[in-house]
């Protein structure tokens, strides 16, 4: 049976990859088995399956085990051949592969004992070599450096996430608004079996963390938008909030993992990122652009002299802050969220609420640099107008052709996660250019007519070899301009004026 030779080639991939060891071969194969709904011959000996895999790389060998596995399993009818039912699927396969939570958690202590980076490195391998993080499907995205006038910022069209099929869709109508797990970042994701509306987390391991007296966990985005990209989040699901505690456990996270940067979404719609209902942190091992990014000014605050700050040479407002006392830290970045909650500047558009509802928050960051913490704290307002309905300080709508959604912590610190359909949209752009065709009557590709007049005013020769260039730069060139149109004071004479003013409220 085929079935059954796929299940040695998982073994082995098993044992390789250290998921298992010798010594868990037939328990391993005996629950894949189970999942499978096959019964071996009489003379299967899990015992001689040999610590090797066909492949390149793991995690190539890793997608054909499985879809050897997952064709199998629809031919027999076990599971319907759905790309949700085949993620659901393929993730209790590998579930019955992975240690039990308490197990990985004394692990990863014990590699902490010796270093953070140890320990973190065996985490996201693990989230690696179980399929958690799907590489083969990583591996589609598609990324690139463009240069701007703030620096080098990083561009990527991600493609990894699977499209959802209809039965998904239909199953998502048919819940109940109060379901289990309550949302995507609970705990209780940990371990669950998943449904056609919510993905399958057999493979999932967390790591209990107290931060600030809190009951928190850290894991992996089985998304990685940037190395090691990870999820702390709170153990209690309640919304998202920024607030001195806020602060006091994104410095707690740091110290306890300097080689990370780590950094909260605003807690408001629009300017808050995707996830409002649960608190959460978003971080990982990378270098972000605006890390690179250094003063354009520097700032002093009263009785907080020995801490180093100043405005950030940065499409969007900043105040970076940098000291070895972290409780002053903390009280300044209080102080400043304190006074940037109340704060209103009708010259520059900035109303601090509008009939009660409120507009301004922080997107704050933290990182060591030199033995050092460093936060900067992003000043967002989230008003909107019937000439900006999405938003004053949103990208407006000569971008949207490249960007339209909102601007969350990953594209603040200067990571443009762009949607997919621009892959597409971009190649049949570059076939237009070329052969000088009539861009704006091209329905699949009119909203980018005037930005492509542009572009080939702006240069004197586009050809076959430059043009895959031309058009990465100059997409980096709108995200640059995406993080302009949300920064609330503009670097011109007037908003450079209007940043002192909040500035000098500062207690």
């Amino acid at each position: 049976m085929k079935a059954v030779e796929a299940v040695k080639k998982l073994l082995a991939y098993g044992l390789k990859t250290g998921l298992i060891t010798a010594d868990e071969l037939a328990f391993a194969a005996n629950a894949l088995f189970d999942i499978l709904q096959i019964e071996p011959d009489s003379d299967f000996d899990a015992d001689t399956v040999k610590a090797g895999y066909d492949g390149a790389d793991a995690g190539d060998a890793l997608e054909a085990i499985l879809k050897e596995l997952l064709d199998d399993a629809a031919e027999r009818g076990i599971i319907d051949g759905g790309i949700a039912s085949r993620d659901l699927f393929d993730t209790r396969l590998m579930g019955a592969m992975m240690p039990r939570p308490a197990e990985f958690i004394r692990t990863f202590r014990e590699r902490y004992a010796r270093s953070a980076q140890d320990a973190t490195d065996y985490f996201y391998r693990l989230c690696c070599d179980s399929d958690y993080i799907r590489r083969y499907r990583i591996k589609k995205d598609k990324k690139w450096i463009a240069p701007t006038p703030y620096g080098d910022l990083d561009i990527t069209i991600n493609l990894s996430k699977p499209e959802k099929d209809p039965k998904a869709i239909a199953a998502a109508l048919q819940r109940k608004s109060e379901s289990f797990p309550k949302c995507l970042l609970c705990h209780a994701n940990e371990g669950y079996a998943g449904r056609l509306d919510h993905p399958a987390r057999q493979n999932l391991r967390q790591v209990p963390l107290k931060l600030a007296g809190q009951n928190w966990f850290m894991q992996y985005s089985p998304y990685v938008y940037y190395n090691e990209h990870c999820i702390v989040l709170s153990a209690e699901h309640r919304p998202m909030k920024v607030d001195r505690g806020s602060f006091e456990r994104l410095l707690d996270f740091i110290e306890r993992f300097p080689h990370y940067t780590i950094g909260s979404n605003a807690d408001l719609p629009i300017v808050g990122g995707s996830i409002l209902t649960h608190d959460h942190f978003q971080g990982g091992c990378y270098e972000f652009a605006m890390a690179r990014a250094d003063f354009a000014k520097t700032i002093t605050f009263a009785g907080c002299e020995d801490i180093e700050a100043g405005i950030v040479h940065w499409p969007m407002s900043v105040i970076r802050l940098r000291g070895k006392d972290r409780d002053k830290i903390v009280g300044l970045c209080d102080n400043i969220l304190t006074e940037w909650r109340v704060y209103s500047d009708p010259a520059v558009d900035i109303l601090s609420e509008t009939d009660g509802t409120p507009h301004n928050t922080i997107t704050p960051i933290a990182r060591m640099r030199d033995g050092k913490f460093e936060m900067d704290l992003v000043l967002r307002n989230n008003r909107t107008t019937d000439e900006f309905p999405l938003g004053i300080f949103h990208p407006h709508e000569e971008l949207h052709h490249i960007k339209k959604e909102n601007i969350g912590l990953i594209e603040v610190m200067g990571l443009a996660v762009l949607p997919a359909r621009l892959l597409g949209e971009m190649e049949e752009l570059k076939e237009a250019i070329l052969g000088k065709k009539d861009i704006a009557a091209m329905e699949s590709i009119a909203a980018h007519a005037d930005w492509a007049k542009e572009l080939m005013a702006k240069y004197d020769d586009i050809n076959a070899d430059n043009i895959t260039k031309i058009i990465e730069d100059e997409i980096g060139i709108v995200f640059a301009k995406v993080l302009e149109h949300a920064g609330v004071f503009k670097d011109t004479p007037e908003g450079n004026a209007a940043f002192d003013r909040f500035i000098a409220t500062v207690a």
